[in-house]
């Protein structure tokens, strides 16, 4: 942060202004420049995290979901580029740059603003979103395409079995030939297709719990901590946009003075 600080004071001096005079303004400046490339980061960092390790997850929570990761990878990125060209603006004391660095902090507190509500009041149908996709999950299961892993994946991880229970399984045309899927055993190795082909014999072998309640619990228990971050970010980015016009006006009117 002092590095950034010199820097600036330097680049101010050589176009005429008293560093004495901008520090309440461009120490609190440079401090959100900082912050805001640690959000650039931590969203690139869950972006690539996503895509990754949820890749087989996403698929399940909504149909038009899968370039979600995507998205926070770009948005991101573009918050890392504009964080530097903030740092290049404050530093070069250019007022039209500082402007231009404010109006996308703008756009992007407002993007975020919405993405926070809409999450939170949307949230209902989010989960009517999953349930649906994952019943259609389970009629069309064949344990080789992305949904059936993420079935797989959802019931090993969370240790459940179908929506509301491993019953659901006996409505798969997959139960039908190969019983209820190995992922909802409680112990793999004490599981064989004749007993899970067996729903009286299967509820001593798997899980009990569906997982629907499950996930959309953890999802209840989360959307107000997601939506907390995203409404602090954007807050602190409407900070850095009214520093970054408040040096803009404070730049342009000691050019004035100057002439």
């Amino acid at each position: 942060m002092s590095h950034l600080w010199f820097r600036c004071e330097n680049e101010l001096r050589v176009y005429g202004f008293e560093a004495a005079s901008m520090p309440s303004v461009v120490a609190p400046d440079s401090f959100l420049l900082l912050l805001l490339q640690i959000t650039g980061v931590i969203l690139l960092a869950v972006g690539v995290w996503g895509k990754l390790t949820l890749g087989t997850y996403i698929s399940l929570i909504a149909e038009n979901s899968t370039n979600a990761p995507y998205v926070l990878i770009g948005t991101g990125t573009t918050i890392i580029v504009f964080g530097l060209f903030g740092c290049f603006a404050t530093c070069r004391g250019s007022p039209w740059m500082l402007k231009l660095y404010a109006m996308f902090l703008s756009l992007v507190f407002l993007a975020e603003l919405v993405a926070g509500i809409s999450g939170f009041v949307f949230r209902h149908e989010i989960k009517d979103t999953f349930l649906r996709t994952y019943t259609e999950a389970i009629q069309n299961y064949n344990k080789n395409d992305e949904r059936s892993h993420a079935v797989d994946n959802v019931q090993e991880s969370l240790s459940c079995c179908g929506i509301q229970s491993y019953t659901n399984w006996s409505t798969s045309p997959y139960f039908f030939k190969h019983g209820i899927p190995t992922s909802c055993c409680m112990n793999s190795s004490d599981c064989n297709t004749q007993d899970l082909r067996n729903m009286t014999v299967a509820a001593t072998k798997v899980n009990q719990k569906g997982c629907y309640d499950l996930v959309t619990s953890f999802m209840e228990t989360n959307m107000g901590i997601i939506a907390g971050v995203a409404f602090g970010i954007a807050f602190s980015q409407l900070i850095g946009m009214l520093l970054a016009c408040c040096l803009s006006r404070f730049i342009t009117a000691n050019q004035y003075e100057m002439v």
